[in-house]
């Protein structure tokens, strides 16, 4: 049984928001939270698979120092590449 669409996001907002390092939680924190409302069940699982990359990766791919491979190579990547962390207002 899978869960509902509201927990399951949840879920992967937590995940998001602690990967290990700082700058990973930042910035894929940040875009869960503008994203994760708007995807349905298959980007969902697409952005679940992105968060079994590990962080080195997933900043080669940012900074632009690596392309995904194919498998990654996804509308939810694409998004993930465009997003621009800005820091919220303390």
């Amino acid at each position: 049984m899978r869960d509902s669409p509201d927990i399951r996001r949840k879920r992967l907002l937590f995940r998001s928001w602690h990967r290990g390092t700082r700058e990973a939680d930042l910035i894929l924190g940040s875009f869960a939270e503008a994203h994760l409302a708007g995807f349905d069940e298959p980007q969902l699982d697409r952005f679940e698979a992105l968060l079994e990359i590990p962080d080195a990766e997933l900043f080669d791919w940012i900074n632009g120092r690596a392309v995904p491979p194919p498998k990654h190579n996804t509308d939810v990547t694409r998004l993930l590449l465009a997003f621009r962390y800005t820091p919220r207002a303390t």
